[in-house]
């Protein structure tokens, strides 16, 4: 993790201001300055676009009662890209810009969801505590979300439609 917040806080921003001099010393100050400008203003313009159309297709699936999964992670994509377009500098913006095109987030997206790991059992879904070994299972034939480490004073309650509400205890 280290290594990783090395990279982004100091020998990324070396890379770009030694970019930036020598388009600055090939263009000139000037010119250099309108196009880290004009590359943040038309990054941050088609980010827009481009989420609020992810947008429109979230709330697409999610009335048509599917997950979003693709669209949520391509949300991110695009918040990433906002961010590294907004950031001064060329190789960011480089970067920001491969992210806004739609076959390269594409494939980007299908590596993420590779290593999202949803369990589903029989119309239910399972859910695993790291912490604590638990595991929460809910099932259609079953009781709403029991646990198999839970004790009959743990009050669960299920009510109508995908909302679910109820009480959790932890005991060590």
């Amino acid at each position: 993790m280290f290594q990783l917040l090395f990279v982004l806080f100091i020998i990324i921003p070396i890379i770009e201001i030694t970019v930036i001099m020598q388009v600055g010393a090939l263009l000139g100050l000037w010119p250099t300055i309108a196009i880290v400008i004009l590359s943040a203003w038309l990054g941050a313009k088609y980010v827009r676009q481009q989420g609020l159309a992810t947008l429109q297709s979230v709330q697409t699936k999610m009335a048509q009662g599917e997950m979003p999964s693709g669209e949520i992670v391509t949300g991110l994509m695009l918040l990433v890209a906002g961010v590294l377009l907004v950031t001064p500098g060329f190789v960011t913006d480089i970067f920001g810009l491969l992210l806004l095109v739609p076959s390269v987030r594409v494939a980007i997206a299908t590596q993420v969801q590779k290593h999202i790991k949803v369990n589903q059992l029989g119309g239910g879904a399972s859910f695993h505590h790291s912490t604590t070994g638990n595991v929460y299972q809910h099932e259609e034939s079953a009781e709403p979300f029991t646990s198999s480490k839970a004790s009959s004073n743990e009050p669960i309650s299920h009510h109508q439609g995908d909302t679910l509400e109820g009480e959790f205890k932890r005991k060590d």
